[in-house]
């Protein structure tokens, strides 16, 4: 299977079955990932050589004004966007086989974890994989070791305090902290 017509199936959110052509085709641009992950954080990468990376990793341009400090962490690669003017912070860990979308001026703090895939309920179709896509807004502020799972939604302007795991959606300009994140209070600006 071809790497679009697999990107066409996660998109749409359909089950990657566990040892089906999606499965081994998943697996095979993982290596590829992973090479170039083991090349960003193999030594000292000036900050072009690492959008130079990113890019390679990504499959299209990233914007001059990003910056990843590595090591970073990514086990697909071709389903990661990022805006313009992000800052992802070292040790960060992102799963974005089901797509992972960052907006412009977004901080993702020191360790945090994106994941985008849900394994299968039933033990005997525990390899059977559901994706679902995180979408992070613009002027967001990931605070460090933030943890957010499959499917959610973080909207424009919103703080996530250091340690949460963010288990729903995220209103705009709000702070939310705690396991599971909650709703604090609004951030008092407009994204």
């Amino acid at each position: 299977m071809d790497l679009q017509a697999f990107l066409d199936h996660v998109d749409r959110g359909d089950l990657i079955e566990g040892g089906s052509d999606l499965h081994a085709t998943m697996h095979t641009a993982a290596q590829e990932a992973l090479r170039t992950i083991g090349e960003l954080n193999g030594g000292y990468r000036t900050p072009d050589e690492v959008r130079q990376l990113l890019t390679r990793l990504t499959g299209v341009p990233v914007d001059e004004s990003v910056t990843v400090f590595p090591p970073f962490y990514c086990e697909f690669g071709r389903n990661l966007r990022l805006g313009k003017r992000v800052f992802v912070n070292m040790g960060c860990r992102f799963q974005d086989t089901g797509g992972i979308t960052i907006g412009d001026d977004t901080l993702v703090g020191h360790g945090s974890t994106l994941t985008t895939l849900n394994h299968g309920v039933d033990p005997d179709r525990r390899a059977d994989m559901v994706p679902a896509p995180i979408r992070i807004g613009r002027k967001v502020w990931l605070g460090a070791s933030v943890t957010v799972v499959p499917g959610v939604t973080i909207g424009d302007g919103a703080i996530v305090g250091a340690g949460a795991v963010v288990s729903r959606d995220v209103p705009a300009d709000t702070v939310v902290a705690g396991v599971p994140a909650q709703v604090l209070r609004a951030t008092g600006f407009r994204a």
